[in-house]
């Protein structure tokens, strides 16, 4: 897929990649709740989550995951366990009043945020298949690998453009105040979408 078909499908690709989801979500909260530099952290986690898997869709390797379905089982019962967990901690921090901050769902250092940012994406079924479904639609007939990794190239630029653009625009002094001034709601709005998402891994059929 070439020229303006790709573009529009850039388009589509970032769009997606912004909607609400475990990703933009933890990005947002830990930007608003811990300032800008762990909302950075937590971005460039996702990222390298992403890279990973948007790498090896292009090498073949998730293919070969995915014919084993153990692995990719565990992988996404992990994934469905940690988006509870996270769930629990923001509906525990929404519970409380007060500056509740120490209860965020993303805590820790840098590297920890950064870290745990890496593991929502790697135990992330969406992730796995969505970079697998991408390259079946936008291959040519006859694409090698390096234009695999090409197109691999073009659309992570767009999620770097969505995850980091997340870190900035929520870590931002209007977004910081709407968040103090109503961080219950937030807190209980990212316990409802985490445990949702957790809800969608388990209950979701992946054919292989």
């Amino acid at each position: 897929m070439i020229g303006w078909e790709f573009f529009l499908f850039w388009i589509g690709w970032c769009l997606a990649g912004g909607s609400p989801g475990p990703a933009t979500l933890s990005i947002a909260g830990t930007a608003m709740a811990r300032g800008r530099s762990y909302g950075l952290a937590m971005s460039l986690g996702i990222l390298a989550g992403s890279a990973t898997w948007g790498i090896a869709a292009a090498l073949g390797v998730s293919a070969l995951m995915l014919a084993h379905a153990w692995v990719f089982e565990i992988i996404r019962y992990v994934g469905a366990a940690y988006l509870l967990y996270l769930a629990f901690k923001a509906m525990r921090s929404a519970l409380k009043t007060g500056d509740a901050g120490a209860e965020r769902a993303i805590s820790g250092t840098h590297t920890s945020v950064f870290l745990k940012g890496t593991l929502i994406h790697l135990t992330n079924p969406k992730a796995i298949l969505s970079w697998g479904a991408v390259y079946a639609l936008v291959s040519l007939p006859g694409a090698t690998t390096a234009d695999l990794l090409m197109t691999f190239g073009y659309l992570y630029a767009g999620s770097i453009l969505v995850f980091v653009g997340y870190a900035f625009l929520f870590s931002s002094p209007p977004m910081v105040t709407a968040y103090r001034k109503a961080r219950r709601w937030f807190e209980g709005t990212f316990a409802v979408f985490f445990g949702a998402a957790s809800l969608k891994i388990l209950t979701t059929r992946i054919t292989t």
